[in-house]
């Protein structure tokens, strides 16, 4: 097929690793894969050398799009994140336009799209008045990054092998709990722990009052490769209030590091079956229960790595799966001359 991604991005956080992986796969598995961004994307470093990028400019983006498609004739133009998903949405009929739901829905953003894919079972549940195909397509564990050759965050930290080190990834907005986490974290840490909050975002100012000097607590900023942050950890926690899915939280099963995680839409579901301490959203205090009960095994000498099961994030198995979705939006495209009342794909894999 010849494969169109769109997505507008500044930064590769969660969304843009599950783009590039996307892209990068199909390339390799002989598809004509071509991905439009902004000029300065940080995707452009990232995405194979058999992938073609294009360069939109913010001025007259949807029409930009819109040219761009009219010329490749992609047999599939995929969205990823609001504008991207926008800009598809004015495309004329004709073309089969699909979207992941890294998010959510959103009528106004997705309801002219041929095709979404819903990454848990709740999203696919909620697409009320959408016309067209949806199916529900889990995300899968990225492809490795190459292996660090940096310090650890432990060396770059200064922190001694005998520090609890909790950590937690994510954009720095209220709808990823940091705040719960920053305030479970000082209720319940003793003098030899640690707290690092990977990631940047609007809620960076409230974060650091928050955390009112406090020298355990180390707010990173952004980093491009989150899976090298991981290791050191004696402890992920993802505080979420909002989750789609949660790329961070298969990245930390990934290396078998202890797991505290609120029950949000996208964990709650993905980590039901898992060794994993799930609590309910926004509650500090069930968090500092568990951050107690780790701890307790962390001084005991009793926490160990996890061999978590991740064979529902095995990356092939999905990124086929999306293949078939492809199919089956385009071939409903090809006889159809408007779009119709396209059939519901309820199925989860």
């Amino acid at each position: 097929m010849l494969i169109l991604h769109v997505l507008f991005s500044s930064r590769i956080a969660g969304s843009e690793r599950y783009c590039i992986d996307l892209a990068n796969r199909q390339a390799t598995a002989g598809h004509e894969v071509h991905v439009a961004g902004t000029p300065s994307s940080p995707l452009i470093g990232a995405l194979s050398s058999r992938i073609r990028y294009h360069r939109i400019g913010w001025l007259l983006r949807p029409l930009q799009v819109r040219r761009l498609v009219d010329r490749l004739a992609p047999d599939i133009s995929h969205g990823h994140l609001s504008a991207a998903c926008k800009a598809l949405g004015r495309l004329a009929r004709h073309h089969q336009t699909v979207a992941t739901l890294h998010v959510g829905y959103k009528a106004h953003q997705h309801s002219r799209l041929s095709g979404l894919i819903c990454v848990n079972r709740a999203q696919a549940n909620r697409l009320d008045g959408y016309r067209g195909m949806a199916r529900t397509i889990p995300n899968w564990l990225p492809q490795a990054p190459a292996e660090a050759t940096g310090p650890g965050l432990r060396e770059e930290l200064g922190l001694a092998d005998n520090v609890f080190l909790v950590g937690a990834v994510g954009r720095l907005h209220a709808s990823k709990g940091m705040d719960v986490l920053i305030s479970a974290f000082r209720a319940f840490a003793p003098e030899r722990a640690a707290l690092v909050i990977v990631g940047e975002g609007p809620q960076r100012a409230e974060l650091d009052r928050l955390r009112a000097g406090d020298p355990r607590i180390h707010l990173l900023g952004y980093r491009a490769n989150v899976q090298e942050c991981l290791p050191d950890l004696d402890l992920f926690v993802s505080p979420s209030r909002e989750e789609s899915f949660g790329l961070a939280i298969i990245e930390a099963m990934s290396t078998g590091v202890p797991i505290i995680a609120t029950a949000a839409e996208g964990p709650g579901e993905i980590l039901r079956d898992q060794p994993v301490a799930l609590v309910p959203v926004g509650a500090i205090e069930p968090l500092v229960a568990e951050l107690h009960a780790v701890h307790r095994k962390y001084l005991a000498g009793d926490l160990a790595r996890i061999g978590y099961d991740l064979s529902l994030f095995d990356p092939e198995s999905r990124v086929v799966n999306i293949g078939e979705f492809y199919n089956q939006v385009f071939e409903a495209g090809r006889w159809t001359p408007a779009r119709p009342d396209m059939p519901r794909m309820a199925v989860a894999t």
